[in-house]
This record gives C-alpha cells, sequence and structure tokens, in this order.
C-alpha cells in the first residue's frame, strides 16, 4: 500500500531547456555605468544579445558580430563558438574571464525582431558606454517580449499567397493556383498553430503536409465536380508544400561555410536537409495512399509579353508572402517582393531563353537581389539577411526535390538522380550569389578578419 502511494505521488517536471532568469546576473545599481559593473554581468550581457540574435534565426556572422560590438562597448574581448541553436562564448578583460554556454529549445525565423536587435545593436555601438545594466536589460525584455506580427490564420493566407504565386511560375495555370491556395493555408495554419503549442518539428513538418496534399485534392475534386476541370490539374499539389521550405538554414549555411564557420553552416545544412527529407517522404507517401502524380502542367496560352508581366506579379507576390511567414512587417515584405520580383523574373527568362542553365541563373538572381538588397538597405536601414533571403527563397528548387524523391521512391533511380543533380545545382548556386553580392558591396565581409 506504501509503495502504491509513491508510485502515484507527482514528479516534477523540468522543462528540457530551462529558461533563464537574466536578472538573478544583476547585482549592481541602477545609476552605474555598464562598463563599470563587474566582468559577469557585462559578459551575461553579451551572452543575452547573441542568443537573442540567433533565435532570430540568422547567421553566425551577425550573431559574432552583435557580440563583438556588445563587448567592445563593454570594454571586454569575446570569443564565440556558435552553433544552429547554442552558443559556447567566454568574455575576457585584462584580469579575469567568464565562459557560459547558452541553448535554445528550438530555431526558427523571426526578421522584424531581427530588425529591432539590429537598431538596438546600432544604438548600443554609439552611446552603449553610458546605459546601465538594468537599462541594457529592460531594452533586451522589450525586444524579446515582442510578440508576432501575425496570427495563425494570417500566416497560413500568406503561405497560400506564396504558394500559389509558386506554382504559377513553375507552369501551372488557374486551377493549380486556387487548389494551391487552399493546401498550402490549411497547411501552415496547422503548423502554426502545433508550433505555437512546442510540438516536436518532425509531427509539425509531417502533419503539416499531409494537410496540404489532402486539402489539395479535396479541392480539386470539388472543382471537377463544379466545373468538370481536367484531373491532370493534380500535378500542382506539389506547389501546395513548398511552404516549407527551409530557405533562411539553407541559404545562411552557405553564407557561415563562405565564412569558414564550420559548426554553424554545417548544423543548418543538416537542420535544411531533416526538413526537406521528411517533407519530401510525407508528400511522397500521401501522393501513393490518394493516387497523386507529379506530371508536368499543361501548357499555358499566355503571350511572350503577358507572361513576363504575370512573372513579375507572381515572384512579387512569392516572396511578399515568405515574408510574411518569417514575421517581416508589411513594409519590409513589400520591399523584398519588389526585389525578388526583379531577380526572380530575370531569372527564369535567362533560362527560357536557353541563355543559361538554371544554375547559373540561379547565381545571376541570387546576385542582382544582393545587389538591389545593398543600396535599398542604404535608403530603409534594414538588415540585409531580411530582404535579400526571402526574395530567393523562391529560387529554392523545391519541385525538383520533390520529383527526385519520389522517383527514388519508386525505385526510378536514374530520372531520381537526375532531378536531385539539378535541385543541387541551383541550391548550391543560390548562396554563392549572395556572397558575391557581399563580397562586392561590403568591406567588412570580404576580408577574412573582420
Amino acid at each position: 500500500m506504501k509503495k502504491m502511494q509513491q508510485d502515484e505521488q507527482p514528479t516534477t517536471v523540468y522543462h528540457q531547456h530551462m529558461k533563464i532568469n537574466w536578472l538573478d546576473f544583476v547585482t549592481s545599481d541602477n545609476i552605474t555605468p555598464a562598463t563599470e559593473a563587474n566582468l559577469v554581468e557585462r559578459a551575461v550581457i553579451v551572452g543575452r544579445i547573441g542568443i537573442l540574435m540567433l533565435a532570430c534565426g540568422t547567421g553566425s556572422w551577425r550573431v559574432r558580430r552583435s557580440m563583438n560590438i556588445a563587448a567592445q562597448t563593454l570594454g571586454m574581448t569575446c570569443s564565440a563558438d556558435i552553433g544552429l541553436v547554442s552558443i559556447e562564448y567566454t568574455c575576457m578583460d585584462e584580469n579575469e574571464s567568464f565562459s557560459q554556454t547558452l541553448s535554445l529549445p528550438s530555431t526558427g525565423v523571426n526578421t522584424s525582431k531581427l530588425s529591432a536587435l539590429e537598431k538596438f545593436m546600432n544604438d548600443m555601438a554609439i552611446e552603449g558606454d553610458s546605459w546601465t545594466v538594468g537599462e541594457i536589460h529592460e531594452q533586451l525584455n522589450q525586444i524579446e517580449r515582442t510578440r508576432g506580427n501575425y496570427k495563425p490564420w494570417m500566416v497560413g493566407l500568406a503561405a497560400g499567397l506564396a504558394c500559389s504565386a509558386f506554382v504559377f511560375l513553375l507552369g501551372g495555370g488557374l486551377v493549380e493556383m486556387l487548389c494551391c491556395f487552399v493546401g498550402a493555408s490549411l497547411g501552415n495554419f496547422v503548423r502554426r498553430k502545433m508550433i505555437d503549442n512546442r510540438l516536436t518539428l518532425y509531427a509539425c513538418i509531417a502533419v503539416a503536409i499531409s494537410v496540404a496534399c489532402i486539402s489539395y485534392l479535396l479541392s480539386l475534386d470539388l472543382m471537377r465536380l463544379l466545373f468538370n476541370v481536367n484531373f491532370r490539374h493534380e500535378a500542382g499539389y506539389i506547389g501546395a508544400m513548398l511552404f516549407i521550405i527551409p530557405g533562411f538554414p539553407f541559404i545562411t549555411s552557405g553564407l557561415d561555410l563562405s565564412k569558414l564557420d564550420m559548426r554553424s553552416g554545417l548544423e543548418r545544412a543538416a537542420y535544411a536537409m531533416i526538413i526537406i527529407t521528411v517533407a519530401t517522404l510525407m508528400g511522397w507517401l500521401v501522393a501513393m495512399l490518394v493516387h497523386l502524380r507529379p506530371e508536368n502542367f499543361i501548357p499555358l496560352p499566355i503571350p511572350p509579353v503577358t507572361y513576363v508581366i504575370l512573372r513579375l506579379l507572381a515572384s512579387f507576390c512569392g516572396v511578399f508572402g515568405f515574408s510574411i511567414m518569417f514575421n517581416s512587417k508589411l513594409k519590409m515584405a513589400a520591399t523584398a517582393g519588389m526585389i525578388g520580383a526583379v531577380a526572380n523574373t530575370l531569372r527564369l527568362e535567362l533560362v527560357d531563353f536557353k541563355i543559361m542553365p538554371a544554375g547559373a541563373a540561379a547565381f545571376i538572381g541570387a546576385l542582382v537581389a544582393g545587389l538591389l538588397a545593398s543600396i535599398v538597405r542604404r535608403k530603409v536601414g534594414y538588415p540585409r539577411i531580411s530582404i535579400t533571403i526571402p526574395s530567393i527563397v523562391i529560387m529554392v528548387p523545391g519541385l525538383y526535390m520533390y520529383r527526385a524523391v519520389y522517383n527514388i521512391g519508386l525505385t526510378s533511380i536514374s530520372v531520381g538522380a537526375l532531378w536531385l543533380t539539378r535541385a543541387a545545382l541551383i541550391v548550391a548556386f543560390l548562396p554563392l550569389g549572395l556572397i558575391a553580392a557581399r563580397i562586392l558591396t561590403d568591406p567588412t565581409w570580404r576580408r577574412n578578419n573582420q
């Protein structure tokens, strides 16, 4: 009886990643400047800035740069090893050193919060030596407490807009666009609700992809019943899954590797590959169960000039939708959309006119996006990464990746390998285009010691 009572006693449940109470490290008054605080207090500020930047989904170069600015402002030297969800760093002054390891429970993208942190860092570099420890933590508290700009249903509609535009750029027509809008909207709405409830990554991907594919099929069946449309429009179901594309980790992994941040670059690449693998395998499984096939789209009878105009519009809508999914404010999303409209349409036209193969065209498109972003950044001050990556996410070959896995799943290895090779070339060239633009326009980026 006693043993049964002991077994029934509730056990204490701890979070796998325990929350840090940053004010536990504060012992100074709120009058003395932070530069005169003890080493632990100053070092904790540096670590908190770094982990907040990392939580926004940005690459290690930007995280390390922010930590260096904070450390220099507070009279220290900082050395940091940065991964996808963790930071190990040491801060030193002339007398002692302090080391700390920080980690995140998961990763995501929040360009709006990243922009707020960039502004904070710019202000800190100018006047931070007069701020107190309490003032710094209070400003960071305000940034950390910032909620998302959009509700789940809004993010769902943004995914629907992006994917319907995406499927048009791939060759789909009005039927595919409408069904994609329904499928992607419902799929990303479910994904967002699951993320808000802190469900695990694999479950979020699998359920969201399943909902998107089945919603697409039901929408198509309804249109066939009402308007007798051709069942060949089933090919567009791939477009309904493209909201899952991990554009940020894909591109930032290439940027990190170019700066020899091997740990961060490889971890981000692995994370992106996990998402792609789970999504494509789940999409393939659903396709097998409901008998969907990724066939070629029905050709669209659109004049060339009109097609270019529609491509510009669709590229803008696609990039705008992805930017909203990344929590960009409307003005930032529209800015990225205009850059993406020009860069992506140029890429598609280069391929259509057989001027260059798809991989080389992706390099030119990303290069143009990076150069335009550098010009725009001087005017509006947005973080470069917040407008460059959304503008080229629409260039990531999600269709090629899915067709590769689909054919490999059917043991058509040669066909699958062909699609996989095409996808790999484009994915490799996209960060190279941004890197080239960054080297040309950013003196701090082109040097190894910066």
